[in-house]
């Protein structure tokens, strides 16, 4: 009884996709051109802690001095 009223309900869209077929030969032409080899850096937070440390020792022991 409501239906009518507001129109006939949309269908969704057709999809027709093209058929592919597989070649491992470009898939894995693709993984080589898309590949990025990222440059490996050492990490610095081991220093970093070690200067903090050093650099709060120091402070501790000028405080103990005075």
């Amino acid at each position: 009884m409501i239906r009518p009223m507001f129109g006939p309900r949309k269908k969704p869209k057709k999809f027709n996709m093209p058929l592919r077929y597989y070649d491992p030969k470009e898939d894995e032409r693709r993984r080589r051109r898309i590949r990025i080899k990222p440059k490996r850096r050492k990490s610095k937070q081991g220093m970093r802690v070690f200067v903090y440390a050093v650099g709060l020792a120091f402070v501790v022991w000028i405080i103990s001095i005075l």
